[in-house]
């Protein structure tokens, strides 16, 4: 279980690593194809996360971003989700932890066979980002901004 978390840490910090928003034609043929192969889409907005690649685009009106390295293989995937598609488990820890706070968004996160959740929940001015196990255990905790 240890080594799932650090591989999911890894991925994930790989991931973060300076974002910079990308034109189209200048991502890789083969990373552009691999997302064309993997989910029939020619328009995404990309990024480029240090080596990998990340296309961000909408299906069947659902948000959806994938991680590439640069040989096209997916690194990661991230579905937007509706509140009550979170396994029982993180609702419970939600109510149980952060009572006072709202669910703005969630998704389901793939990570080289791991699934985990990630959560943006509110409360007044703040603004937190968690991601779970499906077990409902928090794995990372992140503050993503506090209003002024």
């Amino acid at each position: 279980m240890k080594a799932m978390i650090m591989v999911f840490g890894l991925v994930l910090a790989i991931t973060q690593v300076n974002a910079q928003k990308m034109n189209a034609k200048d991502v890789p043929a083969n990373v552009k194809n691999s997302l064309e192969k993997s989910y029939a889409v020619k328009d995404a907005d990309w990024d480029k996360e240090g080596a990998n690649y990340e296309a961000s685009f909408e299906q069947k009106g659902i948000e959806i971003s994938v991680v590439f390295d640069g040989a096209g293989s997916i690194l990661e995937t991230e579905h937007e989700i509706k509140t009550n598609e979170l396994p029982t488990e993180i609702l419970d820890a939600l109510k149980r932890d952060y009572a006072d706070f709202k669910i703005e968004e969630a998704a389901r996160i793939e990570t080289k066979g791991m699934i985990t959740y990630e959560t943006e929940i509110e409360k007044g001015r703040m603004s937190l980002d968690l991601i779970f196990e499906a077990s409902g255990k928090l794995i990372k905790k992140n503050i993503v901004e506090e209003k002024d």
